[in-house]
């Protein structure tokens, strides 16, 4: 019997990963970060700023997000974001850049303790990617 699911991810451009031997995926919800396997009950999630794996047979990829929705159900899982990057294709200038607007947004004085949050979140993550 087959351990393997359905990933779709899908930004505003195009559908940007589909895999259907997918063993698990790991994505950093607000809750923490879930683990989904096959036969998962039905959910729907939304991202924070993190990195998802996605585990298969075809090769383990790992991607930046900064948001989005997730939503698993009869073993497809969808992930609609507007901000994707594959790590293997992420160099340091984009990173680079990335952080130093996340550190301008956050040294704002009429920031939000929610955006606050958000920001310090994508802060965190980009510092952590080698």
């Amino acid at each position: 019997m087959s351990e393997e699911f359905k990933v779709e991810i899908l930004n505003p451009e195009r559908s940007f990963l589909v895999k259907e031997d997918v063993s698990e995926v790991v994505v950093p919800a607000f809750e923490g970060e879930m683990g989904i396997l096959k036969d998962h009950i039905s959910i729907i999630l939304f991202l924070k700023p993190g990195i998802i794996k996605i585990l298969s047979k075809s090769g383990d990829e790992n991607f930046y997000v900064e948001d989005g929705i997730v939503e698993f159900k009869n073993n497809n899982l969808s992930i609609l974001t507007s901000s994707i990057f594959n790590l293997n294709d992420f160099d340091k200038t984009k990173q680079q850049e990335l952080l130093k607007q996340a550190e301008e947004e956050a040294s704002k004085p009429e920031i939000n303790d929610q955006s606050k949050y958000l920001v310090d979140q994508k802060i965190d993550v980009l510092k952590s990617i080698n």
